[in-house]
C-alpha cells in the first residue's frame, strides 16, 4: 500500500517557486467561495509516521489560507471528562460548521492504531471500531461534509534520516522527543496496522490520500492541489442524493403498534400516590448506588403525541433526582449554529458523563417525525436516519449509557380535550400554540411516521416503551417503573459479570 510513497518523489525548487504562489492564491479564492456559500464544511485529517511533515503541512495551510476560518484540533490522550463519554464524543464536538475548515492533527484513527500496536485492542475490537468509523464518515458525507484524509509516509531509512536532520537543527530539535525515538522501535508494527486500517477505511465517500513526506516541496504541492481540486469539485458538483434505506411499507390490514394500545388503562388517585412515592424513592436510591455512579449514565428520551403528558412525566422523574446530576434538554427547531452541523451534533453535545442523567424532551427522532412529515428534509435524509440513530444509540450503550425511550400515546379525542383545557387555563396557555393545532390536522401522517420509527428503531439495546397516556396517573407510574427496572437490570448484569 505504501510502495508509491517510497519512490523518492521530488519537486525542483524552481518549479516549486513558480507553482506555490499560484496554488496559494487559488486555495485562498476557493476558501472564500466555500465560506460565502456555507453549503458544506471541510474536514481534513492529517495522520502518518513521525517526521513525515504533518505539523509542517498544517502550518503551511494556515499560511496559504485565511487562518480565521480554519480550526486545528490536536488530540492527545483523552481527558477524564472524555473518558467518561463515548469514544467519538470529543470528535463530534470538534466538527467545523458549514463554510469552515477543520484540520484534525491526529483523529479518530489515532487511538485505535496506537492501542492495536500496544496490544490493548484485539483484532475483533479493532474491526468493530473501524466499521463504526466508516459509518461515521459516511454520515458526515451524506450530511454534506467534504472529508479529506491524508496519510504521510516515510520509509524506515527515510524516517531515521529525517529525524536526525530535525534533531541537528536547534530550531527544530524540540520536535524530536524521547517518545518519538521510542516509537521508532515499533515502525514495522505501525506499517502493518496502518496498512490494514487504511485498506478497511478507504471508502468511496472518504478515501485516503497517501503522501510521501521526504521532500517538503513535493509534499506541500501535493496536499495543496488535492485540497484545491476537491473543494472545486465539491462546489461544482454537490453530493447527489442516493437511496440508503429500504422504502417504508405498511400493513394491508392497517393495524399498527400504536393503534393496538389499550388507552383505557387508568390508575386511581390513592394507588397513584402510593406507587409514586414508592418508585421515586426507588429511583433515588438506584441513582446513588456506587455501581451506577461508577459505571453507567442514563439517557431518557421522551417523544409522543402533542399534549400526551411528557412534561408531567419528566417532572415526576426529576423530583427523585439530585438537581446537580441531571440535565433536561428541551428540543425545538435547530438554531443557526445547529443547522451548520450534522443533525446529530446538537445531541452529542449533551451526552452525559458517567454517573449523570440527561433527559431529552423531544430528541433526535425529530428527523424521522416532524422533519419527515413537514418536508423539512429530503426523503433520503430521513430514510438513512434510522440506521444512523441506531448506530448513535449503540455507541451510547457501548460506553455504559442506559438509553430508555418513551412514546406517550393519547387518542385524538383526548388530545382535543386537553388542547381546549389548556386554552381556558391561564397558567397552561403557554403550552398550546397555533403549531399544535396545525399538527393536529396531520394526525394520521404523524401516527404513520411514529409507527415506522418504532418498527425501525426499537432495538434490543434501546427498545421503545409505549405508554398508554390517556390517564396521566397510569402513564407517570409506567414511566417511573420502567426507568427503575432498566437500571436494576443493568446493575444485576454488572454484578453477574463481576462474579
Amino acid at each position: 500500500m505504501f510502495e508509491s510513497a517510497e519512490l523518492g518523489h521530488h519537486i525542483d525548487k524552481d518549479v516549486y517557486k513558480t507553482e506555490a504562489p499560484r496554488l496559494r492564491a487559488e486555495l485562498l479564492d476557493i476558501q472564500y467561495e466555500v465560506l460565502a456559500q456555507k453549503a458544506f464544511p471541510v474536514v481534513i485529517l492529517v495522520s502518518g509516521v513521525d517526521g513525515s511533515g504533518k505539523g509542517e503541512t498544517i502550518n503551511l495551510l494556515y499560511s496559504w489560507m485565511d487562518p480565521r476560518h480554519i480550526s486545528t484540533l490536536a488530540f492527545a490522550e483523552p481527558s477524564d471528562e472524555e473518558r467518561e463519554r463515548p469514544y467519538m464524543w470529543r470528535y463530534w464536538r470538534a466538527l467545523p460548521p458549514k463554510g469552515k475548515i477543520g484540520i484534525f492533527a491526529g483523529s479518530w484513527y489515532s487511538q485505535p492504531i496506537s492501542e492495536r500496536i500496544s496490544g490493548e485492542m484485539g483484532r475483533a475490537e479493532l474491526a468493530e471500531r473501524l466499521e463504526e468509523i466508516n459509518r461515521f464518515e459516511a454520515m458526515l458525507v451524506n450530511e454534506g461534509a467534504l472529508v479529506l484524509k491524508f496519510w504521510f509516509h516515510l520509509s524506515r531509512e527515510a524516517q531515521k534520516k529525517r529525524l536526525k536532520l530535525l534533531a541537528s537543527n536547534p530550531q527544530t530539535a524540540w520536535r524530536v522527543s524521547k517518545k518519538i525515538y521510542a516509537r521508532q522501535k515499533t515502525y514495522q508494527q505501525l506499517q502493518t496496522t496502518a496498512s490494514h486500517v487504511l485498506r478497511v477505511t478507504n471508502t468511496a465517500k472518504a478515501p485516503w490520500i497517501i503522501v510521501e513526506g521526504t521532500d517538503d516541496a513535493y509534499r506541500s504541492l501535493t496536499v495543496g492541489r488535492v485540497i484545491r481540486d476537491a473543494m472545486q469539485r465539491r462546489l461544482s458538483q454537490p453530493v447527489a442524493p442516493v437511496p440508503v434505506a429500504p422504502p417504508v411499507h405498511h400493513a394491508v390490514d392497517k393495524r399498527s403498534v400504536l393503534g393496538e394500545l389499550d388507552l383505557s388503562q387508568s390508575l386511581g388517585k390513592k394507588e397513584y400516590e402510593r406507587l409514586l412515592a414508592r418508585y421515586q424513592a426507588r429511583l433515588a436510591e438506584l441513582l446513588r448506588a456506587p455501581r451506577f455512579t461508577s459505571r453507567y449514565s442514563l439517557v431518557l428520551v421522551f417523544e409522543g403525541s402533542d399534549a400526551a403528558g411528557k412534561g408531567g412525566s419528566i417532572r415526576r422523574l426529576a423530583a427523585a433526582m439530585d438537581a446537580r446530576h441531571y440535565q433536561i434538554v428541551p428540543i425545538a427547531a435547530p438554531t443557526e449554529e445547529e443547522r451548520a452541523q450534522p443533525y446529530l451534533w446538537r445531541f452529542w453535545r449533551h451526552v452525559p458523563r458517567t454517573g449523570r442523567v440527561t433527559i431529552f424532551d423531544r430528541s433526535w427522532y425529530g428527523r424521522v417525525l416532524v422533519e419527515r412529515v413537514e418536508g423539512y428534509c429530503r426523503e433520503e435524509d430521513w430514510l438513512r436516519a434510522y440506521a444512523e440513530i441506531n448506530d448513535f444509540e449503540d455507541q451510547l450503550e457501548d460506553d455504559g449509557a442506559l438509553v430508555v425511550k418513551f412514546w406517550l400515546q393519547i387518542s385524538a379525542d383526548e388530545q382535543l380535550r386537553r388542547f381546549k383545557e389548556r386554552e381556558q387555563t391561564d397558567f397552561k396557555r403557554f403550552k398550546i400554540t397555533a403549531e399544535d393545532w396545525r399538527n393536529r390536522d396531520k394526525w394520521d401522517d404523524y401516527l404513520t411516521a411514529a409507527c415506522d420509527m418504532i418498527d425501525r428503531t426499537s432495538t434490543d439495546i434501546a427498545p421503545w416503551t409505549l405508554v398508554e397516556a390517556n390517564d396521566k396517573n397510569f402513564a407517570r407510574i409506567k414511566v417511573l417503573r420502567t426507568v427503575c427496572e432498566r437500571i436494576e437490570a443493568a446493575l444485576a448484569d454488572a454484578e453477574d459479570s463481576n462474579k
